[in-house]
């Protein structure tokens, strides 16, 4: 079954190191994000972190964002995540998409030119303005929080 709201245009620049790599795509008709791929060859070590190149960048339209998020089969297999899921992407930015890693194993991960690394969502932004209040109303909840909800 298609998706009730029509999908968005979002310009994509495919930069020099990027070529011959397949641009963010679905793997499935109704999967919620894009996989997106390595435009460089490395070696993620122990605890390591790597902003990795994905040799392409994008035009957001106003009023979303692309949210970078880790792949549930690097996490369970690997150990290897996004250390700021999700990572946003906002819609002025006009640079290489770059989708830092994190691994959280105790071994070294290769990360191969064309390897899938994560999954990027596209998403709506609400804006927002803080109003400053010297009384906020009172709720079941009240003050309660981390783990206040789960007893």
């Amino acid at each position: 079954m298609p998706s009730p709201l029509p999908p968005i245009e979002i310009r994509i620049k495919r930069l020099p190191h990027g070529e011959g790599l397949p641009l963010p795509v679905y793997a499935t008709a109704q999967a919620a994000g894009m996989d997106v791929v390595s435009a460089e060859d490395l070696i993620l070590p122990p605890g390591g972190r790597h902003a990795v190149a994905t040799g392409f960048a994008m035009a957001i339209p106003e009023g979303y964002e692309i949210q970078a998020r880790p792949r549930s089969g690097l996490a369970l297999k690997h150990g290897i995540g996004l250390p700021n899921s999700p990572g946003t992407i906002d819609a002025d930015y006009r640079g290489e998409v770059k989708v830092i890693l994190i691994n959280f194993s105790d071994q070294p991960f290769a990360i191969a030119r064309g390897d899938r690394i994560a999954q990027l969502v596209v998403a709506p932004v609400q804006l927002a303005s803080f109003v400053q209040v010297d009384s906020l109303d009172d709720t079941a909840r009240g003050q309660g929080g981390f783990g206040s909800t789960g007893v």
